[in-house]
Protein backbone atom coordinates (compact mmCIF):
# COMPACT_ATOMS: atom_id res chain seq x y z
CA UNK A 1 0.00 0.00 0.00
CA UNK A 2 2.78 2.38 0.97
CA UNK A 3 4.55 1.61 -2.29
CA UNK A 4 1.42 2.50 -4.29
CA UNK A 5 1.07 5.80 -2.44
CA UNK A 6 4.70 6.72 -3.17
CA UNK A 7 4.21 5.84 -6.84
CA UNK A 8 1.06 7.96 -7.04
CA UNK A 9 2.79 10.92 -5.39
CA UNK A 10 5.74 10.62 -7.77
CA UNK A 11 3.37 10.60 -10.77
CA UNK A 12 1.56 13.67 -9.45
CA UNK A 13 4.83 15.59 -8.94
CA UNK A 14 5.99 14.61 -12.43
CA UNK A 15 2.74 15.73 -14.04
CA UNK A 16 2.88 19.07 -12.20
CA UNK A 17 6.47 19.54 -13.31
CA UNK A 18 5.60 18.91 -16.95
CA UNK A 19 2.65 21.29 -16.74
CA UNK A 20 4.87 23.96 -15.22
CA UNK A 21 7.33 23.60 -18.10
CA UNK A 22 4.66 24.13 -20.76
CA UNK A 23 5.78 26.64 -23.35
CA UNK A 24 4.29 30.11 -23.18
CA UNK A 25 4.42 32.90 -25.74
CA UNK A 26 7.16 35.51 -25.51
CA UNK A 27 5.68 39.00 -25.17
CA UNK A 28 6.85 42.56 -25.70
CA UNK A 29 5.03 45.72 -24.58
CA UNK A 30 5.15 48.70 -26.97
CA UNK A 31 3.36 52.06 -27.06
CA UNK A 32 0.56 52.16 -29.59
CA UNK A 33 0.76 54.20 -32.77
CA UNK A 34 -2.08 56.37 -31.43
CA UNK A 35 -0.10 57.15 -28.27
CA UNK A 36 3.00 58.08 -30.28
CA UNK A 37 1.03 60.33 -32.65
CA UNK A 38 -0.89 62.01 -29.84
CA UNK A 39 2.31 62.63 -27.87
CA UNK A 40 4.33 63.83 -30.86
CA UNK A 41 6.73 60.88 -30.95
CA UNK A 42 6.72 60.45 -34.71
CA UNK A 43 9.13 60.77 -37.63
CA UNK A 44 7.98 62.39 -40.86
CA UNK A 45 9.01 60.95 -44.23
CA UNK A 46 8.01 60.98 -47.88
CA UNK A 47 6.98 57.66 -49.39
CA UNK A 48 7.69 56.42 -52.91
CA UNK A 49 4.56 58.15 -54.24
CA UNK A 50 5.66 61.53 -52.89
CA UNK A 51 3.06 61.61 -50.11
CA UNK A 52 4.04 62.89 -46.64
CA UNK A 53 3.61 60.32 -43.89
CA UNK A 54 4.62 59.74 -40.28
CA UNK A 55 5.81 56.67 -38.45
CA UNK A 56 6.18 56.08 -34.68
CA UNK A 57 9.53 57.04 -33.13
CA UNK A 58 9.75 54.44 -30.38
CA UNK A 59 13.19 55.49 -29.25
CA UNK A 60 12.11 59.08 -28.59
CA UNK A 61 8.93 57.88 -26.87
CA UNK A 62 10.78 55.67 -24.40
CA UNK A 63 13.50 58.24 -23.78
CA UNK A 64 11.20 61.23 -23.42
CA UNK A 65 8.12 60.01 -21.56
CA UNK A 66 8.57 58.92 -17.95
CA UNK A 67 4.91 57.94 -17.61
CA UNK A 68 5.29 55.61 -20.59
CA UNK A 69 8.35 53.93 -19.08
CA UNK A 70 6.52 53.43 -15.78
CA UNK A 71 3.41 52.06 -17.52
CA UNK A 72 5.42 49.63 -19.67
CA UNK A 73 7.42 48.45 -16.65
CA UNK A 74 4.26 47.90 -14.62
CA UNK A 75 2.53 45.95 -17.37
CA UNK A 76 5.66 43.88 -17.93
CA UNK A 77 5.75 43.08 -14.20
CA UNK A 78 2.09 42.04 -14.24
CA UNK A 79 2.68 39.65 -17.14
CA UNK A 80 5.90 38.27 -15.65
CA UNK A 81 4.07 37.48 -12.39
CA UNK A 82 1.73 35.32 -14.47
CA UNK A 83 4.61 33.40 -16.00
CA UNK A 84 4.77 35.08 -19.40
CA UNK A 85 8.34 35.70 -20.67
CA UNK A 86 8.93 39.26 -21.85
CA UNK A 87 11.37 41.02 -24.14
CA UNK A 88 12.53 44.41 -22.91
CA UNK A 89 11.70 47.14 -25.41
CA UNK A 90 14.47 49.51 -24.34
CA UNK A 91 17.09 46.77 -24.68
CA UNK A 92 15.72 45.82 -28.08
CA UNK A 93 15.90 49.43 -29.27
CA UNK A 94 19.54 49.58 -28.16
CA UNK A 95 20.27 46.44 -30.16
CA UNK A 96 18.72 48.02 -33.22
CA UNK A 97 20.76 51.20 -32.73
CA UNK A 98 24.02 49.24 -32.59
CA UNK A 99 23.34 47.00 -35.58
CA UNK A 100 26.14 47.32 -38.12
CA UNK A 101 24.42 45.61 -41.00
CA UNK A 102 22.77 47.93 -43.48
CA UNK A 103 19.69 46.47 -45.12
CA UNK A 104 19.98 48.63 -48.23
CA UNK A 105 17.37 48.53 -50.95
CA UNK A 106 16.41 45.66 -53.20
CA UNK A 107 14.45 46.41 -56.35
CA UNK A 108 12.43 43.84 -58.26
CA UNK A 109 11.83 43.89 -62.02
CA UNK A 110 8.52 45.65 -61.38
CA UNK A 111 10.33 48.40 -59.46
CA UNK A 112 8.97 47.50 -56.00
CA UNK A 113 11.30 48.34 -53.11
CA UNK A 114 11.76 46.48 -49.86
CA UNK A 115 11.05 48.85 -46.99
CA UNK A 116 11.11 47.90 -43.31
CA UNK A 117 9.00 49.93 -40.91
CA UNK A 118 10.19 50.76 -37.37
CA UNK A 119 7.63 48.30 -35.99
CA UNK A 120 8.80 45.55 -38.36
CA UNK A 121 12.39 46.25 -37.31
CA UNK A 122 11.42 46.13 -33.64
CA UNK A 123 9.53 42.85 -34.02
CA UNK A 124 12.29 41.28 -36.11
CA UNK A 125 14.94 42.12 -33.51
CA UNK A 126 12.87 41.16 -30.43
CA UNK A 127 11.54 37.87 -31.87
CA UNK A 128 8.45 38.07 -29.68
CA UNK A 129 5.41 35.91 -30.40
CA UNK A 130 2.85 38.46 -29.24
CA UNK A 131 2.94 42.25 -29.06
CA UNK A 132 1.09 44.04 -26.26
CA UNK A 133 0.04 47.30 -27.88
CA UNK A 134 -0.58 49.80 -25.07
CA UNK A 135 -2.40 53.11 -25.38
CA UNK A 136 -3.11 55.08 -22.22
CA UNK A 137 -3.58 58.57 -20.89
CA UNK A 138 -3.39 60.03 -17.39
CA UNK A 139 -6.54 62.04 -16.69
CA UNK A 140 -7.62 64.30 -13.85
CA UNK A 141 -10.79 64.42 -11.80
CA UNK A 142 -10.40 67.31 -9.42
CA UNK A 143 -7.22 66.76 -7.38
CA UNK A 144 -7.21 63.07 -8.27
CA UNK A 145 -5.73 61.27 -11.29
CA UNK A 146 -6.72 58.09 -13.05
CA UNK A 147 -5.70 56.12 -16.10
CA UNK A 148 -7.75 55.37 -19.18
CA UNK A 149 -6.20 52.52 -21.17
CA UNK A 150 -6.63 50.39 -24.27
CA UNK A 151 -4.56 47.21 -24.50
CA UNK A 152 -4.39 44.97 -27.56
CA UNK A 153 -2.73 41.59 -27.90
CA UNK A 154 -1.39 41.34 -31.46
CA UNK A 155 0.13 38.41 -33.31
CA UNK A 156 3.68 39.65 -33.96
CA UNK A 157 3.86 37.87 -37.32
CA UNK A 158 0.54 38.94 -38.86
CA UNK A 159 -0.46 42.00 -36.83
CA UNK A 160 -3.89 40.45 -36.29
CA UNK A 161 -5.70 41.31 -33.06
CA UNK A 162 -5.87 38.34 -30.65
CA UNK A 163 -7.73 40.02 -27.80
CA UNK A 164 -8.34 43.46 -26.30
CA UNK A 165 -9.01 45.08 -22.93
CA UNK A 166 -9.91 48.67 -22.17
CA UNK A 167 -11.28 50.71 -19.29
CA UNK A 168 -10.66 53.37 -16.66
CA UNK A 169 -9.00 52.96 -13.29
CA UNK A 170 -10.14 54.36 -9.97
CA UNK A 171 -9.06 57.96 -9.26
CA UNK A 172 -6.25 58.47 -6.76
CA UNK A 173 -4.48 61.53 -5.41
CA UNK A 174 -1.19 59.80 -4.59
CA UNK A 175 -0.58 56.75 -6.87
CA UNK A 176 2.04 56.82 -9.63
CA UNK A 177 1.01 56.19 -13.28
CA UNK A 178 2.42 52.68 -12.95
CA UNK A 179 0.24 51.88 -9.94
CA UNK A 180 -2.77 53.53 -11.59
CA UNK A 181 -2.29 51.27 -14.61
CA UNK A 182 -1.92 48.18 -12.44
CA UNK A 183 -5.17 48.95 -10.66
CA UNK A 184 -6.93 49.62 -13.96
CA UNK A 185 -5.88 46.45 -15.80
CA UNK A 186 -5.86 43.78 -13.07
CA UNK A 187 -9.55 42.93 -13.44
CA UNK A 188 -9.00 42.15 -17.13
CA UNK A 189 -5.81 40.11 -16.96
CA UNK A 190 -7.19 36.60 -16.41
CA UNK A 191 -9.42 36.71 -19.48
CA UNK A 192 -6.79 38.59 -21.49
CA UNK A 193 -4.04 36.07 -20.71
CA UNK A 194 -6.35 33.12 -21.35
CA UNK A 195 -7.02 34.45 -24.87
CA UNK A 196 -3.26 34.87 -25.46
CA UNK A 197 -2.63 31.27 -24.40
CA UNK A 198 -5.47 29.96 -26.60
CA UNK A 199 -3.88 31.72 -29.57
CA UNK A 200 -0.42 30.41 -28.73
CA UNK A 201 -1.72 26.86 -28.29
CA UNK A 202 -3.35 27.11 -31.71
CA UNK A 203 -0.01 28.21 -33.17
CA UNK A 204 1.71 25.34 -31.37
CA UNK A 205 -0.70 22.83 -32.89
CA UNK A 206 -1.34 24.37 -36.32
CA UNK A 207 1.70 26.58 -36.90
CA UNK A 208 1.95 30.36 -37.03
CA UNK A 209 0.82 32.41 -40.01
CA UNK A 210 3.39 33.89 -42.35
CA UNK A 211 3.69 35.32 -45.86
CA UNK A 212 6.16 33.93 -48.40
CA UNK A 213 6.97 35.78 -51.63
CA UNK A 214 9.12 34.39 -54.45
CA UNK A 215 10.49 37.05 -56.85
CA UNK A 216 12.48 36.92 -60.07
CA UNK A 217 15.24 39.44 -60.82
CA UNK A 218 16.31 40.36 -64.33
CA UNK A 219 19.23 37.98 -63.88
CA UNK A 220 16.99 35.00 -63.06
CA UNK A 221 17.80 32.11 -65.42
CA UNK A 222 14.24 30.84 -65.25
CA UNK A 223 10.55 31.80 -65.41
CA UNK A 224 7.74 30.45 -63.28
CA UNK A 225 6.36 28.48 -66.22
CA UNK A 226 9.73 26.76 -66.82
CA UNK A 227 9.14 22.96 -67.03
CA UNK A 228 11.29 20.49 -65.09
CA UNK A 229 11.34 16.73 -64.87
CA UNK A 230 10.33 16.25 -61.24
CA UNK A 231 9.38 12.95 -59.62
CA UNK A 232 8.87 11.38 -63.03
CA UNK A 233 6.67 14.16 -64.44
CA UNK A 234 7.21 17.35 -66.42
CA UNK A 235 6.03 20.09 -64.04
CA UNK A 236 6.23 23.92 -64.16
CA UNK A 237 8.37 25.64 -61.55
CA UNK A 238 5.40 27.41 -59.93
CA UNK A 239 3.63 24.07 -59.41
CA UNK A 240 6.81 22.55 -57.97
CA UNK A 241 7.00 25.40 -55.44
CA UNK A 242 3.31 24.76 -54.67
CA UNK A 243 4.21 21.13 -54.02
CA UNK A 244 7.03 22.14 -51.66
CA UNK A 245 4.72 24.46 -49.74
CA UNK A 246 2.12 21.71 -49.39
CA UNK A 247 4.78 19.33 -48.07
CA UNK A 248 6.24 21.73 -45.51
CA UNK A 249 3.32 23.88 -44.31
CA UNK A 250 1.82 22.62 -41.05
CA UNK A 251 -1.27 20.53 -41.86
CA UNK A 252 -0.74 21.59 -45.52
CA UNK A 253 -2.30 24.98 -44.78
CA UNK A 254 -1.35 27.81 -47.16
CA UNK A 255 -2.94 29.95 -49.84
CA UNK A 256 -1.36 31.05 -53.13
CA UNK A 257 -2.66 34.58 -53.71
CA UNK A 258 -0.49 35.92 -56.55
CA UNK A 259 1.14 34.48 -59.66
CA UNK A 260 2.49 36.98 -62.19
CA UNK A 261 5.48 36.99 -64.51
CA UNK A 262 7.77 38.09 -61.69
CA UNK A 263 5.99 37.39 -58.39
CA UNK A 264 4.66 34.26 -56.71
CA UNK A 265 3.06 34.99 -53.34
CA UNK A 266 1.68 32.78 -50.58
CA UNK A 267 -0.33 34.02 -47.60
CA UNK A 268 -1.69 32.33 -44.48
CA UNK A 269 1.24 29.92 -44.65
CA UNK A 270 1.31 27.92 -41.42
CA UNK A 271 4.95 27.44 -40.44
CA UNK A 272 6.07 25.37 -37.43
CA UNK A 273 7.07 27.13 -34.20
CA UNK A 274 10.00 24.81 -33.59
CA UNK A 275 12.33 22.55 -35.51
CA UNK A 276 15.00 20.07 -34.49
CA UNK A 277 18.57 21.06 -35.38
CA UNK A 278 21.46 18.77 -34.40
CA UNK A 279 19.22 16.96 -31.95
CA UNK A 280 18.06 20.14 -30.19
CA UNK A 281 14.68 21.83 -30.48
CA UNK A 282 15.03 25.42 -31.70
CA UNK A 283 12.56 28.17 -32.49
CA UNK A 284 11.95 28.71 -36.19
CA UNK A 285 10.76 31.78 -38.06
CA UNK A 286 9.71 32.87 -41.53
CA UNK A 287 13.26 33.47 -42.70
CA UNK A 288 14.38 30.01 -41.60
CA UNK A 289 11.36 28.44 -43.29
CA UNK A 290 12.07 30.21 -46.60
CA UNK A 291 15.77 29.33 -46.39
CA UNK A 292 14.74 25.68 -46.57
CA UNK A 293 12.86 26.46 -49.80
CA UNK A 294 15.98 28.24 -51.11
CA UNK A 295 18.11 25.15 -50.39
CA UNK A 296 15.59 23.02 -52.27
CA UNK A 297 15.76 25.27 -55.36
CA UNK A 298 19.56 25.44 -55.23
CA UNK A 299 19.82 21.66 -55.60
CA UNK A 300 19.36 19.40 -58.63
CA UNK A 301 17.55 19.55 -60.94
CA UNK A 302 17.00 23.31 -60.49
CA UNK A 303 20.41 24.71 -59.46
CA UNK A 304 18.91 28.19 -59.13
CA UNK A 305 20.78 31.13 -57.53
CA UNK A 306 18.67 32.22 -54.55
CA UNK A 307 18.85 34.58 -51.63
CA UNK A 308 16.44 35.24 -48.80
CA UNK A 309 15.42 38.62 -47.40
CA UNK A 310 13.37 38.99 -44.21
CA UNK A 311 10.75 41.68 -44.76
CA UNK A 312 9.58 42.01 -41.20
CA UNK A 313 9.08 39.12 -38.83
CA UNK A 314 6.08 37.55 -40.58
CA UNK A 315 7.17 37.86 -44.20
CA UNK A 316 10.21 36.71 -46.14
CA UNK A 317 11.16 37.02 -49.80
CA UNK A 318 13.01 34.42 -51.79
CA UNK A 319 14.73 36.16 -54.68
CA UNK A 320 15.83 34.08 -57.66
CA UNK A 321 18.69 35.61 -59.64
CA UNK A 322 22.10 37.08 -58.80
Amino acid sequence: MKRHVITALFSLILSLSVAGQAKKPVLMVIPSESFCERSGYVTAYTDETGASRTTPDYRSAVAGDENLRLAISELAKIMAERGFPLKDMEHTLKNIATEETELGLLTSKSGGMIVESPLDQLKRTARADIILDLDFSVKSRGPQKYISFNLKGLDAYTGKIITTASGDGMPSSYATPGLLLEEAVLNYMDGFNAALMDHFNDMFENGREATVTVRLFDTAPVQFDEPYMFQGEKVELSDIIDWWMDEHAVNHRFSRTTLTENVLKYEQVRIPLFKTVLGKERATDTRGYVQELAKFLQEQPFCLPCRVYEKGLGEAWLIIGD
